[in-house]
């Protein structure tokens, strides 16, 4: 209870802190300091789960829940918040010196992170669905202020379009929790429970079966509208790509890498609930069914898109999508097998994806421009950036030997057991995306690069640290990460795969 109380102070005294610090240069290096006390409590609370002592607790009137499925993505979600915060120093110095940003802005930049991260690390550790629902409404908010960093007529309609769309979104899945409430109230529970039960997940699970099956099927429509938008689901898409192309790129990393997998986890939340009330009916699938043919939808869509794109940080948005409507197709396959690569695909395409970006923020200093047609020739003008830009889409590409080619692998073993009919339709959207990607690629690296481009000053730990992790899981997951999906998906499945 202490190491999950910790976990939550820090970011949140953190972002209170980081609103009063002046100072250009202390401001990024306490933003740092702070993510990295972030993560090291979440790895010290992800210990604790390991041995059995991660239970949760009573924080301020608030209901917490510590499992092997929610505790491996606030470690997740510490370490992308500290590889992007040390990006993030030298990145908005950089900004600052231009004259893009001033310091007051600055300062609502460092407060927001930290408040962002806080948002997250608390919609993954609620039990209580009313609790995630506010949470998730934070870090909206939160990412809007970010979103509208610069002021630019683009940065502000790119903000308020936002805003306006997650906001419709996150009121629809609102309506949903909200059945999900009375279906626990009008459910046949024993007393004791029913005083109890409101809208802690815990005690919903332990009674899905009792809560009304045609309420929750309703619940779920609205809460799959609802998260889908923040998931970025087609057709609720339409945000995704104008927020990170006008954004700052700290903030594209942090939302491609943590933000989709928090509303992800939101909604896989809600359809073990509906799983366990359908399980009776003669549709027990519905939840499932319906995850796929979003999911399946959005990763064909956003495959097409890839190819029609002209800003960089676009393409990699839609990739987003194509990746995340992969995850959301996984969960609604279901089975064992496609539910751990669902898990390890969170994983290796946050780590790759927010890679991805660092390098893009450098391509585009580089370049002066985000435009595809004028970033040329990168590996001539600047090695490092070229080669782990080019890595970096081999490895989201899904080439082997890297994790994302075997999280896809096992998806697509999974498909061809229970669905073999779905399979070349996933095979196709695979290629065509890595057409797409490609097409723009190899211009932007191998190139001839335009007159006068020189050099940056580019801070690539973070992007080296998370290709050899990626790297690392595709060659040979370690037995702890193994055991600790294993059990994720055990919790949701109700099956051991190892």
């Amino acid at each position: 209870m202490r190491l999950l109380l910790l976990t939550l102070a820090i970011p949140a005294v953190g972002a209170l802190t980081l609103t009063l610090v002046r100072s250009l240069r202390w401001s990024g290096w306490l933003n740092l300091l702070v993510s990295a006390a972030t993560l090291g409590a979440a790895l010290a609370l992800a210990w604790s789960e390991s041995r059995g002592q991660g239970g949760g607790g009573v924080i301020l009137g608030m209901a917490f829940r510590i499992d092997v499925l929610n505790v491996y993505l606030v470690v997740l979600t510490a370490f992308v918040g500290l590889t992007t915060s040390i990006f993030s120093r030298p990145y908005l110095a950089h900004v600052y010196a231009s004259g893009r940003i001033d310091l007051k802005r600055l300062r609502a930049y460092h407060g927001m992170y930290q408040t962002f991260i806080l948002s997250m690390l608390i919609a993954l550790t609620t039990d209580n669905l009313g609790v995630l629902w506010v949470a998730v409404e934070g870090a909206t908010l939160a990412t809007v202020l970010l979103v509208s960093l610069y002021r630019t007529p683009e940065a502000v309609e790119a903000a308020w379009k936002y805003f306006i769309l997650c906001g419709v979104g996150i009121a629809l899945a609102l309506f949903g929790t909200v059945l999900t409430y009375f279906a626990a109230q009008h459910a046949d529970l024993p007393a004791a429970v029913q005083a109890e039960a409101g809208l802690d997940w815990s005690l919903l699970h332990a009674h899905a079966a009792e809560l009304d099956p045609t309420v929750m099927r309703i619940a779920f429509v609205f809460l799959l509208v609802g998260y889908g938008t923040k998931i970025g689901l087609v057709p609720m898409h339409q945000w995704l790509p104008d927020a990170h192309s006008e954004g700052p790129t700290p903030m594209s990393a942090v939302l491609s890498g943590l933000l989709l997998n928090v509303a992800l986890y939101a909604l896989i939340r809600f359809k073990m609930l509906v799983d366990g009330s359908l399980a009776a009916t003669a549709s027990p699938q519905l939840a499932g069914a319906l995850l796929m043919g979003f999911g399946l939808v959005s990763f064909l869509v956003a495959g097409l898109f890839l190819h029609r794109q002209r800003d960089i940080k676009r393409m990699f948005s839609y990739s987003s999508i194509e990746h995340m409507g992969l995850m959301t197709f996984a969960f609604g396959l279901g089975g064992p097998l496609a539910t751990f690569a669902a898990l390890l695909h969170m994983l290796v395409h946050s780590l790759t994806k927010s890679a991805i970006f660092v390098t893009v923020g450098h391509a585009t200093h580089i370049a002066g421009t985000q435009r595809i047609d004028q970033i040329r020739g990168l590996i001539r003008t600047q090695p490092g950036v070229g080669w782990t830009l080019l890595i970096g889409v081999a490895a989201i590409a899904g080439f082997p030997p890297f994790g994302v080619f075997m999280s896809e692998f096992l998806l697509l073993t999974a498909t061809m057991q229970s669905q073999p009919w779905l399979t070349l339709a996933l095979v196709s959207g695979l290629a065509i995306a890595c057409a797409g990607l490609f097409r723009h690629l190899h211009p932007m690296v191998y190139g001839t690069p335009p007159a006068g481009q020189q050099p940056v000053r580019a801070n690539l730990l973070p992007v080296l640290v998370h290709l050899l992790l990626v790297l690392w899981l595709g060659l040979a997951i370690p037995a702890f990460l193994a055991d600790w999906l294993d059990r994720a998906t055990h919790l949701i499945t109700g099956i051991h795969l190892l």
